[in-house]
């Protein structure tokens, strides 16, 4: 018996050893690959957890303004408010059984799986009764543009700034420059954006909204530049926040960079200065870079989540807010595993990119 379960595992076993030592990076991706799907299941399965522990549903809270609102509008004796809450309980009943919210957690977790894998439907808002995905495709592009543009702002000044303080090390301005990073970099950025609300709403100069108040499709010149004037505080308050501690990175690795030795060996060639920077140690600070940016895409994201709820910006991060608050869900589900293939693809597309960058890593 044990010689067969043997003969079984090299069987089954046999495809994944030969792609792994035929072609090791696709062996590699694979691997990562389902190791990101079981993540993704077992983070689906704790949010459903996490939800059912929470006080109450989202029955509850349509029950209770049910009968905050048939107070309020007319005046009823305390008879009439019994039998009131006795109803509306039986209708709390029935639409928990309707919406699956009777079963427990896990049986919930199923039918979402079946749901989406199977009719590739990610649910109904439970509040708004609208489709999830209609919900977070509207939202998503918004927070894509706003992310994208912070992102490219913070990457690329970082850089510019990282390589030129590091030939000015030891400098005032170096000094100055290292100083203001760290600033910014350790300054709370709740409050950072507070201020900045504050600064708007005081001197008039720019809006204390993050998004205009009417669609693309009204006008998309004017939108464009409306757009840019709304998002200018947001993406100061990003760009302050993040290009400190990248900033940091790149200027420490370019000065370890220039003290080891193979530098040396180009100086004594006589090869210019300008070349060794920009040719030769700038190559070797990507690395460093692109380890720690696996998340960086995925912290965007979720780090918007504060801008977004303080400057109205009709975003993902607000969306997931709102139907935490609201315990939407199925709506929050989506979101959550949104953000968590956000974070795991971050760190697969990382280390495919450091082995294409850097010739020296090879996943043999």
């Amino acid at each position: 018996m044990a010689a067969f379960f043997k003969k079984l595992w090299e069987t089954i076993s046999f495809p994944w050893n030969y792609l792994k030592k035929q072609r090791p990076l696709a062996s590699f991706i694979t691997g990562r690959i389902a190791t990101m799907a079981a993540l993704l299941f077992i983070l689906g399965l704790a949010m459903f957890a996490l939800m059912e522990l929470a006080p109450g549903d989202i029955v509850d809270q349509m029950m209770t303004q049910q009968i905050a609102s048939s107070m309020n509008s007319t005046s009823v004796s305390s008879s009439q408010i019994s039998k009131d809450n006795s109803f509306t309980t039986d209708q709390g009943q029935q639409l928990r059984k309707e919406l699956g919210l009777d079963k427990p957690f896990y049986s919930q977790y199923m039918d979402w799986l079946k749901r989406v894998f199977v009719n590739h439907d990610l649910g109904i808002s439970l509040i708004s009764r609208t489709p999830v995905s209609f919900l977070i495709l509207s939202r998503l592009k918004n927070s894509i543009v706003l992310n994208l543009i912070s992102l490219v702002f913070i990457t690329s000044f970082s850089f510019l700034l990282g390589v030129y303080f590091s030939s000015k090390a030891g400098t005032r301005t170096d000094v100055a420059a290292t100083f203001f990073a760290l600033f910014f970099h350790a300054f709370p950025g709740i409050l950072l954006l507070i201020l900045l609300q504050l600064f708007a709403s005081i001197t008039g100069l720019f809006p204390v909204t993050g998004y205009p108040n009417f669609p693309f499709s009204e006008n998309p010149m004017k939108f464009s530049f409306s757009y840019v004037h709304h998002i200018f505080l947001p993406l100061l308050a990003s760009f302050l926040g993040g290009v400190g501690g990248t900033m940091r990175m790149i200027r420490s690795t370019m000065l370890d960079q220039m003290g080891l030795p193979y530098i040396m060996a180009l100086r004594s060639r006589g090869i210019c200065e300008r070349r060794i920077y920009l040719n030769h140690a700038f190559k070797n600070t990507l690395n460093p870079y692109i380890t720690g940016s696996a998340n960086l895409l995925a912290s965007l994201f979720s780090g918007s989540l504060i801008l977004e709820i303080i400057f109205s910006y009709p975003g993902i991060g607000r969306l997931m807010y709102e139907a935490v608050t609201q315990q939407d869900v199925n709506l929050v589900l989506a979101n959550s595993m949104f953000v968590s293939a956000l974070v795991l693809a971050g760190m697969i597309i990382s280390d495919i990119t450091l082995a294409i960058v850097d010739p020296r890593i090879r996943y043999k």
